[in-house]
C-alpha cells in the first residue's frame, strides 16, 4: 500500500523533528518509531493473523496515535472507542464487530474485561524494523461509529484503498502542500472521521501535530496554541470559531499558511471575519461524510475573491480528484442546474457499505451505468444546488428540511433571515418541535443572554411568510455540542415546552 510506504519512510526520514505535542511534551519521530515498534511487536506475538479488526481506546497519548501505525504495518483495522463514553456503548461497539483484541494505553486498570487488552505503555521488546507488511488494500483501515437513529451507533468500514484515494486526491491538490516544518492542529477526538486527515497528513509531511487535552475547554486550547505556537495549519469544525469571536480582535496570526473548515455549515459573515484574522492564510471549506473518507470536494474562499454563499453558508465547491457529484430527486434522478437535490457521491473513496446493516445499505447507497461502466454511489442526506459555475451550494439536510402547516420550510433560510438583522454576532439555529396536538411548529434557539428580538421578527416578517415564522424563542447561554463539536439539535428541543 503506497501511503504506508509513504508513511513509513518519512517517519525514518524526520527522526530529529519533532511529531507530537501532547500537553506541552514534544515527542520527536524518533520516539515516535520506536512507539509504533514496540507496539508491533506485541500485536505481531500475541495476535492471530487472522484477527483484523483490533480495538484501540483512544486516549490523548503518543501510544494512541503509535497503535494505529503499527496495526497499518501489519494489514490490520483499528476499531477506535472513546474512554469518555458510556462502556455499554463501547462494547457494544466492540461486540458488533467482533473484536477480541483491544489496545488500550489508559493508567487505569482496564474495565475491557471481556477482551484480550494489550497495555501498550509497559511493553518493552521492539519490532525490528517499520517495513509494512504485505496485503489486500480491500483490507479495512478502520470502522468508525457514529449515531444512528435506532439507538445502536452505525458502523462505518473504510479500506486502505479508500484512504489511498483521499491521499492521492489531496495530493493532487496544487494549493495544498505541508511540509516537515509546519505545526498542524489536530483537535479531532480519534472516533471522529476528521481525525484522519489532522494525523495522516502531518505525519506523511514529517511535520508536528498539536493535541487538545481531553480535560481541557476545547476553544480555548485551540486559542492558546495558535497564539503560543504560532500553528501553521488549521483544520477546524465552523462552530470552534463562534466561540473565539469574542477574541477575533486579539488574533493577529500571519504565521498561519491554511485554515480549513468541516463537518458543518461555515457562515459566510463569520469566515470573513476569521480571514481578516489570518492574513496570509489559504482558507478551504471542505465537504465529505464520514461513508467517503473524510473529504470529497471543497470551496477556495476568500474574502474579497472567493464569497460564493447560499442563505449564508459558504459554497462547498466542487469535487477533488477522481469524485463524482450528482443532485438527485426522490426516485435518484438528476435534477437541473440551479434545482435543489440530494447530493450522492461517487468514486474510489466510497465505503463498501455500514457494517452488518443490509437494510441501511439498500436505502443509502445505489448503483447506475454511466459511460459503460457501474457507478455506486451514497446518497448524503445533504440537500444542495449546483450553479451554473459548476459549483455546488449547500442549502441543508433533508431531515432539516421539515412540513408546516403542509408548506415545505428550510430551517436554514429561517436561521440566515434571522441573523441578517440581528445586532448580536451569536449562533441561532432554527428547529422544529411539536405541540401538544402533535403538530409541528418552528422555535428558534440563541445562545445567548436574553436581547431584544423585535428588529430580526420584524425582519423575518417582511422576508417570510408567516408559517416561517418562529412561535418559540429561547436564549440559551451554551449550546449543547456532541463530542465532534457539532451543535446537538436534539438536546436543544429539549430546552423549549410547548403549550
Amino acid at each position: 500500500m503506497e501511503y504506508i510506504e509513504c508513511l513509513k519512510k518519512s517517519i525514518e526520514q524526520h527522526a530529529s523533528n519533532n511529531a507530537l505535542c501532547i500537553a506541552d511534551t514534544y515527542y520527536t519521530y524518533h520516539d515516535f518509531a520506536n512507539e509504533i515498534k514496540k507496539i508491533r511487536q506485541a500485536i505481531v506475538t500475541t495476535i492471530e493473523a487472522s484477527e483484523k479488526l483490533i480495538g484501540l481506546v483512544t486516549n490523548d497519548d503518543i501510544q494512541t496515535y503509535a497503535s494505529i501505525i503499527a496495526l497499518w504495518l501489519e494489514g490490520k483495522a483499528y476499531v477506535p472507542v472513546n474512554p469518555e463514553n458510556p462502556i455499554d456503548r463501547n462494547y457494544h461497539i466492540f461486540e458488533s464487530t467482533q473484536t477480541k483484541y483491544v489496545l488500550d494505553s489508559s493508567k487505569e486498570k482496564t474495565i475491557y474485561i471481556a477482551f484480550k487488552v494489550i497495555n501498550t505503555t509497559d511493553l518493552k521488546e521492539t519490532y525490528p524494523n517499520l517495513n509494512p507488511k504485505d496485503f489486500s488494500g480491500d483490507n479495512l483501515a478502520y470502522i468508525l461509529f457514529t449515531s444512528g437513529t435506532t439507538g445502536n451507533p452505525k458502523g462505518v468500514p473504510i479500506t486502505f484503498n479508500n484512504v489511498q484515494a483521499l491521499v492521492d486526491a489531496i495530493d493532487a491538490e496544487p494549493d495544498f502542500n505541508l511540509n516537515s516544518t509546519d505545526r498542524c492542529l489536530q483537535m479531532f477526538e480519534l472516533t471522529f472521521d476528521f481525525s484522519v486527515v489532522t494525523y495522516l497528513f502531518p505525519l506523511l509531511s514529517g511535520s508536528c501535530m498539536y493535541t487538545i487535552p481531553k480535560e481541557a475547554i476545547k476553544y480555548f486550547y485551540v486559542f492558546k496554541l495558535i497564539k503560543e505556537k504560532k500553528l501553521t495549519v488549521l483544520t477546524m469544525v465552523p462552530s470552534i470559531i463562534n466561540y473565539l469571536r469574542p477574541y477575533f480582535h486579539e488574533i493577529n496570526e500571519p504565521s498561519v499558511r491554511y485554515c480549513s473548515f468541516g463537518g458543518g455549515a461555515l457562515h459566510s459573515d463569520i469566515a470573513r471575519e476569521w480571514s481578516s484574522c489570518l492574513p496570509n492564510c489559504k482558507i478551504f471549506n471542505y465537504y465529505g461524510p464520514t461513508e467517503f473518507t473524510v473529504y470529497s470536494g471543497f470551496y477556495p474562499y476568500h474574502k474579497d475573491t472567493h464569497t460564493k454563499a447560499h442563505n449564508g453558508i459558504v459554497a462547498i465547491g466542487t469535487p477533488q480528484k477522481n469524485t463524482l457529484y450528482i443532485l438527485v430527486n426522490e426516485t435518484n434522478e438528476d435534477v437541473p442546474i440551479g434545482v435543489t437535490g440530494e447530493l450522492c457521491l461517487g468514486g474510489p473513496q466510497i465505503t463498501p457499505g455500514y457494517w452488518k446493516d443490509e437494510e441501511r445499505n439498500n436505502t443509502r447507497f445505489f448503483t447506475r451505468e454511466e459511460h459503460g461502466e457501474t457507478i455506486r454511489y451514497y446518497k448524503t442526506g445533504d440537500l444542495c444546488i449546483k450553479d451554473d459555475d459548476g459549483d455546488f451550494l449547500y442549502v441543508g439536510r433533508a431531515d432539516f428540511q421539515v412540513k408546516i402547516r403542509g408548506y415545505r420550510v428550510e430551517l436554514s433560510e429561517i436561521e440566515y433571515h434571522a441573523k441578517t438583522k440581528s445586532k448580536e454576532k451569536v449562533n441561532m439555529v432554527a428547529l422544529d418541535i411539536e405541540n401538544t396536538l402533535g403538530n409541528a411548529e418552528i422555535a428558534l434557539a440563541i445562545e445567548s443572554e436574553p436581547f431584544d428580538t423585535t428588529e430580526i421578527f420584524n425582519h423575518m416578517k417582511s422576508k417570510m411568510p408567516g408559517y416561517m415564522i418562529p412561535t418559540h424563542i429561547e436564549f440559551i447561554k451554551e449550546f449543547p455540542h456532541s463530542i465532534n463539536g457539532k451543535i446537538d439539535r436534539k438536546k436543544l428541543k429539549t430546552y423549549f415546552k410547548t403549550n
